[in-house]
């Protein structure tokens, strides 16, 4: 059980090791979306129009690219980060998932590729043979991303709105969140909001004025609580930058700040499932409901969008969200610490996990 456990949290410790390194990427992409887009804080028709390609194209590449480098260095990124196109231009959804997947196995492969022919390569001709082996790689790799691996991953997509959807429909709301908090994990978040829960709450407040639907993915209480917890209980860089994280994430609703803390300790997730299942029977109790997407998902657009009268409903599930993810992650951490070596981080996974797809 203790080899699993170790197992778990050194291939948390590989995902979120691709990510952590764009966090900047991330955060300059949250900041675009929260100030510019037409419910932003400083909407601008002209800036608003990096979203769109920043979050589809540059941050799954960055992150393929990441995700290839850990294993082969340089090389190994760039046949990442061409492995990753393929699934970016073969699908409508963000590929983040898509580039943990393919850039690790591109920078492996070409890795395997020299190994072999190393020895084989007449003197002198080395630089074109390197060049021309990498570059099939990723031509295959590239095609197979968008014809086979891509439309894998928007099926994942889909079975996650599809199974929120059901469960949304059949009125059993807080049990949304078992599906909910694992796909904003694995960033398909704004899949489930703009394509279930969004046009659901539409639908929603043109009968009743208010739709808790706005409340089920954007509700900033539980990964508040999640970095909270890591913050009182935790040790190393997740300590250390978890209070930053709070910031950006509670006040600047970029919720993808919390998600590699998940990644890097995959045990985390039964807190964000304590916080956003305890949020969500609270809204349904007390018939919580905003009157538009809350965008960004800070705390701030929450009050924005809190129809009158509601606002002890709608701010009470983000409480109870917060203390019931801070108190079991802080539970969790205890009972499962994070096991962080002199000088690891989330951004430097162990040596044997870099040789691994």
């Amino acid at each position: 059980m203790s080899a699993t456990r170790e197992r778990m949290q050194r291939i948390g410790g590989f995902l979120a090791a691709m990510v952590i390194p764009n966090m900047a990427a991330i955060i300059a992409w949250g900041l675009i979306t929260a100030l510019f887009i037409p419910t932003g804080w400083l909407p601008n028709e002209k800036f608003a129009q990096l979203v769109g390609p920043m979050i589809r194209f540059l941050l799954p590449l960055l992150i393929g690219y990441t995700g290839g480098k850990l294993v082969y260095d340089t090389r190994g990124g760039v046949v990442g980060a061409a492995a990753t196109m393929g699934m970016v231009v073969g699908t409508d959804i963000p590929m983040f998932l898509g580039g943990m997947i393919m850039g690790p196995l591109g920078g492996w492969l070409i890795k395997k590729i020299d190994q072999v022919i190393e020895e084989r390569i007449p003197v002198g001709f080395e630089m074109l043979v390197n060049n021309f082996d990498a570059g099939i790689l990723a031509l295959g790799l590239a095609l197979i991303g968008q014809l086979a691996v891509g439309p894998f991953v928007e099926s994942v997509s889909n079975a996650f709105r599809a199974g929120v959807d059901t469960l949304v429909a059949n009125r059993m709301l807080p049990l949304a969140d078992i599906i909910i908090e694992p796909a904003k994990v694995l960033f398909l978040n704004n899949a489930l909001n703009h394509g279930v829960l969004a046009p659901a709450g539409v639908a929603e407040v043109a009968q009743s004025g208010k739709a808790i639907h706005f409340l089920l993915e954007s509700n900033p209480g539980p990964g508040l609580g999640l970095l909270l917890a890591f913050y009182v209980s935790g040790k190393g860089l997740l300590k250390q930058s978890a209070p930053g994280s709070m910031v950006v994430h509670f006040l600047g609703g970029i919720h993808e700040i919390y998600f590699p803390y998940v990644l890097a300790h995959p045990v985390m997730i039964f807190a964000m499932w304590a916080g956003g299942i305890a949020a969500d029977f609270c809204f349904v109790v007390f018939h919580a409901g905003l009157v538009a997407t809350p965008s960004p998902g800070s705390i701030f657009a929450y009050l924005a969008v809190i129809p009158k009268g509601s606002h002890f409903a709608v701010l009470s599930g983000v409480v109870v969200g917060t203390v019931a993810s801070f108190l079991v992650g802080s539970l969790i951490l205890k009972v499962f610490p994070v096991r962080e070596q002199a000088g690891d981080s989330p951004a430097e996974p162990h040596a044997d996990l870099a040789t691994a797809p």
